[in-house]
């Protein structure tokens, strides 16, 4: 069986690896301090927890308010590393263009 190397060339990108982790950090860190509370409400305060808002309780909406907020982080962090990428990739070419004209 022949195998094959790569679809696409993968390398990490040091012009915007630093801006991607740091960004994934503070948003991890956030949604950290919101699970932490929702967390804590559960151990301190449980009856605050069972509190009926319409026909579910305060629980699942927050459950569930913490699933959706990880997705929309996902959507921004995802948009945001796109940004990052397709800015250094504008800067390389424009760089590449101006080392050609010095060189003529």
């Amino acid at each position: 069986m022949d195998h094959h190397g790569p679809a696409t060339e993968w390398k990490e990108d040091a012009k915007t690896s630093k801006f991607k982790s740091k960004l994934g950090v503070w948003m991890f860190a956030g949604y950290s301090v919101i699970y932490a509370v929702f967390i804590l409400i559960n151990v301190m305060n449980p009856k605050l927890m069972g509190l009926d808002i319409g026909s579910l309780n305060l629980a699942i909406i927050f459950g569930f308010g913490l699933i959706v907020f990880a997705l929309i982080l996902a959507l921004v962090y995802n948009a945001l590393c796109g940004w990052a990428e397709e800015k250094a990739l504008r800067l390389e070419k424009l760089e590449k263009k101006m080392s050609k004209r010095s060189k003529i």
